[in-house]
């Protein structure tokens, strides 16, 4: 009995787990036009060597650890509890005017979990500068396959 009670609430664990990221996917699209940033835009920021924005990986470690936008932090998944606490705890300090820019990539746009709970967590803090890399098919696509500048790694 205790076999099959358990595997009745890895399964409604499971289940709730998978509610939960179906309704956070999606998201970003909610995400007002004037508070993305295209990547060619970004490139630009950050040649310019002018108002360098604090860049925030929000997405999974796995993609952040094959390549991301060198000088950004791996914060945590931001459609996860840890991921959104990490974030308030690495801005907390920080004016609520700093340029801050959040990118993920894991997937299309439209389907992509983490953005958004990330913007939000920094919009309820009062941040007022921050920007969300639009990123409309995943980050290989749209940054890496472009030749712009990645690391890999931690």
């Amino acid at each position: 009995m205790n076999t099959r009670r358990s595997c009745h609430c890895a399964l409604l664990l499971s289940a709730v787990v998978l509610f939960s990221i179906a309704q956070c996917a999606g998201q970003a699209s909610s995400i007002r036009a004037s508070n993305l940033l295209n990547p060619e835009d970004l490139l630009k920021i950050l040649q310019s060597g002018k108002q360098k924005p604090l860049l925030l990986h929000v997405g999974s470690h796995v993609l952040y650890g094959e390549a991301h936008i060198p000088g950004s932090e791996y914060i945590g998944a931001g459609s996860t509890a840890y991921g959104v606490q990490q974030l308030q705890q690495r801005v907390k300090a920080l004016p609520k005017s700093k340029f801050i820019v959040l990118y993920c990539g894991c997937c299309p746009w439209s389907h992509c979990p983490n953005v958004k709970p990330a913007y939000d967590a920094l919009a309820a803090m009062g941040f007022t500068n921050v920007k969300v890399l639009y990123i409309s098919n995943n980050f290989g696509a749209n940054w890496v396959d472009k030749g712009y500048p990645t690391a890999q790694g931690e």
